[in-house]
């Protein structure tokens, strides 16, 4: 332990391991540091380098903050980058150095190469140096929060803003990579807001990384929940938006009709509160909302599909959209549905039937695929409402009704049987197709006892309630 100066006092010597022994350095402290200012920057850094060792054996902790401080700020002020990170990497590698003193260090840093506002986002820089010298700044407070918890936060903040830069720079890649390395939602000191914000952060990279199975099991880490909460709007709609774009990707029409209504009940939610103050802006709405009939359309049938239709059906908005409102009535009703339908052009011109594709090919490819499902999905409605209303009937004159030629009447009919949507039998020489099941003799028998034996119940109530009657009459 080296000898205090005849300024320095004692808080008292260590005794059984029960006290640490604090050397009060503060006078010199603020004495050498008002020396260090006029004197060339490497004189100036060695003179506080020992009085930094001194405060940090002593346990002088705000001794030793703000010898690190003056470091680091005689650095900055002399412009000399190298010298600042060399500092930096120095002071917060020191053998038993003070939580408080890193703490310190990556604070002082912070201000030079964020923004303070935000906490994250890179200051502007003209010259290609002066974003090199941020960059190399903000990796090496990256390495210095690196598995303390007390900087966690901070952690966080400047990974984004190494992402920003490298994103910047035309590195993708490198970019979504660098944010993977962080898993902010286990993370206690930040709030559950900012914690959105980074993992929203983390799908839009992979997604323009085009690593698709990344941003869907980034997308889980997120709580429906939370987005529901007051103060979360902006960012539940910007989370649906994301994920739509991998739904778009895997082809997935239920999922996107999903992920539209959530937008559209949020987007109606702000709607209305801003048509009772200034008359509001209904587009946003009005586009989701067309978005989500026009995908529940696609969709392939089920009763989640068939309940999800019918609620949309009574939304009171539907009826400013003529073209959904009639859509998706025709498909609600048992009725065949003729096409193409009366505002098919209308309805496949939407900006979401080509937002999914990589190129303009991959676009154009995605826009086919739909129009093709469209088709595919009336022919399968009018192939149900058929099975309805026909035990049995000529394929011929079923192909008629759906307007196909035979053989793509059989296929659509094949598909369906195989994927159990539907039962039907061709029967080719005859040209017949048959909805209803052949039934065995035991089941038509099973079927007449139920019948017979609830109609004698209905028998042995009806004349209960007659006898009761006449009892009742004739007294």
């Amino acid at each position: 332990m080296p000898q205090a100066s005849s300024e320095a006092t004692s808080s008292g010597a260590a005794s059984g391991g029960q006290l640490e022994e604090r050397i009060d350095l503060s006078t010199e402290t603020t004495q050498k540091i008002a020396q260090s200012k006029s004197l060339p920057l490497a004189d100036a850094l060695a003179l506080l380098s020992a009085l930094e060792k001194r405060c940090r054996v002593g346990n002088d902790t705000p001794s030793l903050v703000k010898v690190c401080e003056a470091s680091l700020e005689l650095c900055h002020e002399a412009n000399d980058y190298e010298a600042l990170v060399t500092t930096l990497k120095t002071l917060s590698t020191r053998r038993s150095q003070k939580s408080k003193a890193i703490a310190a260090l990556v604070t002082k840093c912070l201000p030079w190469v964020v923004d303070s506002e935000d906490g994250f986002t890179p200051l502007p820089t003209a010259a290609k140096d002066a974003a090199t010298n941020q960059e190399t700044l903000v990796t090496e407070l990256r390495n210095i929060t690196d598995g303390k918890m007390y900087l966690e936060a901070e952690r966080a903040r400047l990974t984004r803003s190494l992402a920003i830069l490298k994103e910047s720079a035309g590195d993708i890649a490198t970019a979504a990579d660098v944010l993977q390395d962080v898993h902010v939602e286990t993370y206690g000191s930040i709030s559950k807001r900012e914690k959105i914000e980074f993992i929203l952060e983390q799908m839009r990279l992979t997604l323009l990384k085009r690593d698709y199975v990344r941003a869907y099991i980034v997308s889980n880490k997120v709580k429906r929940s939370m987005l529901d909460e007051e103060g979360m709007s902006e960012l539940k709609i910007k989370f649906y938006v994301l994920l739509s774009q991998y739904h778009s990707h895997e082809r997935d029409a239920l999922e996107l009709a999903k992920c539209f209504h959530a937008i559209y009940a949020t987007a109606s939610a702000a709607a209305a509160a801003a048509a009772s103050t200034d008359g509001g802006d209904d587009t946003k709405w009005k586009e989701s909302l067309t978005n989500t009939v026009v995908f529940l359309c696609l969709s392939e049938y089920s009763n989640e599909v068939k309940d999800m239709m019918e609620r949309i059906n009574l939304d009171p908005q539907l009826e400013k959209i003529v073209e959904c409102k009639e859509t998706i009535t025709s498909f609600l009703k048992n009725e065949i549905i003729h096409y193409p339908l009366p505002h098919q052009a209308m309805l496949e011109s939407i900006p979401a039937f080509v937002n999914g594709g990589e190129t303009e090919d991959a676009s154009l490819a995605l826009k086919g695929h739909w129009h093709t499902t469209f088709h595919t999905r009336i022919i399968q409605h009018n192939l149900r409402v058929a099975s309805m209303y026909y035990r049995q009937i000529h394929t011929s004159r079923l192909a008629t009704l759906l307007s196909l030629t035979t053989p793509e009447t059989e296929q659509h009919l094949s598909n369906m049987v195989s994927s159990g949507a539907l039962y039907a039998k061709i029967d080719r020489p005859k040209d017949v197709v048959r909805f209803a099941k052949k039934r065995c003799e035991e089941e038509v028998l099973s079927d007449w006892a139920a019948d017979i034996k609830e109609l004698l119940g209905l028998v042995d109530e009806t004349t209960y309630l007659i006898q009761k009657e006449n009892m009742v009459q004739s007294h």
